[in-house]
């Protein structure tokens, strides 16, 4: 009888678990994910899976814990004794960790090194290998002293956010030194789709097109329109997650479309899309902008193309109509919703 694979997911309610979750389901694992206790759900992202009988949702199971708690990370790696970990829970808004800095250094570097050491741990305790994978971030550039990015370019972080996942970067670069741990770091360049958080900056200019058209809404202030990014569809780069934990030996791969956009450009896109221009709806606010910026963002994917054969299938343009088109529907059922209160209200109005 053949055991099914098992894999544990951190931040499996976030963009990249949702997509990861599907993908490894597909593939006829048993996916865990670990989800920190809340007073209310927040599980949307994953609702498909339940739904939909192609994943086989009874082969889905969440547990609590936290990365900011070693002793959750450990005693949920003894429960579901995981053949596959992949690591994406963080406080992930970089602006946000120049507000909140220590959280952020503390779930997204600390967090990440009290995984590696529950997986070491249980490693050694157990006999069964364990292949860990680090979402490393193309912020870890930060101020780049080359372009493109490869997986040789010295790291220069201009974040809280950036410095922290360094952190977590080079800790797993140690554990699979100093451990032998099968331990991979994803390189990723920003990658998005309709399940991006909403203060996102291209989810937020998605869904402003959106409300924008429908009369919900009449202006999107923004930052730096500027700032220059290499932006993939997030369901590509999940399937380079899985790749990596497939190969014999571990390693670090920047994973990216060897293509950079501007903000502007994304705007004039997604805007277009819609049959708008993005001057007429665009305004500038400096709250918006970071502290340290980083202004450009060009990865080069040749050596994941090379060794496991991975390409991103889903182009920019593609990128952007998919996003604007989710954002459109949605604010059509906002609007559906904002008319109806308004038609209850008038008729309480004339009792």
């Amino acid at each position: 009888m053949t055991t099914l694979r098992r894999a544990l997911i951190t931040g499996i309610t976030g963009q990249d678990g949702s997509y990861l979750a599907e993908l490894l389901l597909s593939k006829g694992y048993e996916v865990h994910g670990i989800i920190r206790r809340s007073s209310s759900f927040n599980t949307q992202r994953i609702e498909g899976i339940y739904s939909d009988p192609h994943f086989q949702a009874a082969r889905l199971k969440l547990h609590y814990g936290d990365l900011c708690d070693g002793s959750s990370l450990a005693d949920v790696l003894r429960k579901v004794r995981p053949h596959e970990v992949y690591n994406l829970g963080a406080q992930s808004h970089v602006r946000v960790s120049f507000d909140m800095p220590l959280f952020t250094a503390d779930t997204v570097g600390m967090g990440a090194l009290r995984l590696l050491d529950a997986v070491r741990d249980f490693q050694q305790e157990s006999g069964q290998q364990v292949r860990f994978y680090q979402a490393s971030s193309s912020e870890q550039y930060g101020k780049v002293v080359e372009t493109p990015q490869r997986e040789t370019t010295p790291f220069y972080p201009r974040s809280p956010y950036a410095c922290a996942k360094l952190m977590a970067h080079w800790a797993t670069v140690n554990y699979r030194e100093s451990y032998d741990l099968h331990a991979s770091c994803g390189i990723l360049f920003n990658h998005e789709s309709p399940r991006r958080g909403e203060t996102f900056v291209t989810r937020k200019i998605t869904r402003a097109v959106g409300r924008i058209k429908l009369g919900l809404q009449e202006k999107i202030f923004l930052g730096n329109l500027d700032a220059k990014r290499d932006w993939g569809f997030a369901g590509d780069y999940v399937k380079a997650m899985w790749m990596m934990l497939q190969q014999d030996k571990p390693d670090d791969y920047v994973i990216a479309t060897n293509k950079t956009w501007s903000v502007r450009e994304f705007c004039e896109k997604a805007f277009g899309h819609a049959g708008m221009d993005y001057k007429d709806f665009v305004s500038f606010d400096a709250r918006y902008l970071r502290p340290a910026e980083v202004d450009l963002l060009l990865g080069d994917a040749t050596k994941a193309q090379r060794k496991f054969g991975w390409q991103p299938t889903t182009s920019f343009d593609q990128l952007v109509q998919m996003m604007v088109d989710h954002d459109m529907e949605l604010a059509r059922r906002e609007k559906t919703l904002r008319d109806a209160g308004h038609k209850l209200t008038e008729r309480r109005g004339h009792d």
